[in-house]
């Protein structure tokens, strides 16, 4: 394989935005693409994509997130509502020099990318959004349905990790063998089987099953998950702790009351979708999938994955790079 030439290696550089500063690794010239990752990953999870978007002839740029690897991360819990990283990310393309961007997010990226697209249009001319499909903001408040999901013995994981503390204490011991089972539990080649236990839950009352990780699969890493890939993600949280990365679920009521003005309004940029056939975003919120006429008026289009989990970018990296480059395509012939 060709070695990549100085102007086309990936860079890692910060710029000043209002977290404080971000980390970006680029790769490409050409028109602006964001790339938002997700929970709990960071850039790293856009190592495929980078290059393969700037062979296409893009600018890739994928950021660590407020709170995550080498940006910064604020001390207040407020400081990771919505608002706030919708505000980064406008401050991130005016830092490239840019005035409008393509912005694609994975997990909790593909909700800020969508939110970054409702708030600002003028910057970000058109949205993808990776397994998370989009739901306009409104409804009832989040903890509310979150508290109501799993019945008397079970408490959904958005729950569990809203206490400052909680969830932390079961993770930071074990970054890495934590990490490992969760990657595993919702990859499409290691997550349980059905009528195994659920990883997206956990035991009310403590005992066994009283964690996250006590539901994790045992036994290989997934195929897309190397060791040396292990070894980054688990680097970096050990080295900054979990807390950054799960104050985003903490905030979930701030960004309910914030985005009340945008409740059920209506994403009208260009637009794409991919979900994976086994993940459990896909299929829980396929009543938001079938309302994307409404919902994604601009959808180009959507595109289910068979047989592939949560982690699809990775999972399934040379099928996602070629709905993207194809999708990012069409939306330079027709500027």
């Amino acid at each position: 394989m060709p070695q990549p030439t100085p102007s086309t290696a990936p860079r890692h550089r910060t710029v000043e935005a209002p977290a404080g500063r971000l980390h970006l690794v680029e790769q490409g010239t050409g028109p602006l693409v964001l790339l938002v990752h997700g929970f709990p990953e960071s850039w790293y999870s856009w190592r495929h994509q980078l290059p393969a978007l700037a062979a296409a002839g893009f600018r890739a740029v994928a950021l660590d997130v407020r709170g995550y690897g080498r940006s910064s991360r604020p001390a207040a819990t407020h400081a990771y509502r919505m608002l706030d990283l919708v505000a980064d990310n406008a401050a991130l393309v005016r830092a490239l020099g840019e005035d409008t961007a393509v912005i694609i997010g994975h997990d909790w990226g593909a909700n800020i990318a969508a939110t970054s697209a409702l708030l600002h249009p003028e910057v970000f001319r058109a949205v993808g959004l990776l397994s998370v499909p989009y739901a306009p903001p409104g409804g009832p408040r989040p903890t509310d349905v979150f508290t109501g999901i799993g019945g008397p013995e079970q408490e959904f994981y958005v729950s569990y990790f809203q206490e400052p503390g909680r969830a932390e204490a079961e993770m930071e011991p074990d970054v890495r063998g934590w990490l490992a089972g969760f990657f595993a539990a919702m990859s499409g080649d290691t997550m349980p089987a059905p009528g195994e236990p659920d990883p997206h839950f956990v035991n009310r009352g403590g005992g066994r099953g009283g964690r996250l990780r006590d539901r994790f699969p045992k036994g290989p890493l997934p195929a897309w998950l190397t060791e040396d890939d292990l070894d980054v993600y688990a680097g970096e949280f050990e080295r900054t702790g979990m807390t950054g990365a799960l104050n985003r679920y903490r905030n979930m009521d701030r960004d309910w009351e914030d985005l009340a003005p945008y409740n059920g309004a209506s994403v009208k940029q260009p637009s794409l979708f991919i979900g994976g056939g086994l993940d459990a975003s896909t299929t829980w919120m396929g009543d938001a999938i079938d309302a994307f006429p409404v919902t994604l008026p601009g959808l180009v289009s959507s595109h289910i994955l068979d047989g592939c989990g949560h982690w699809l970018q990775q999972e399934r990296p040379a099928e996602v790079n070629r709905l993207l480059t194809a999708w990012l395509a069409s939306l330079t012939a027709t500027r």
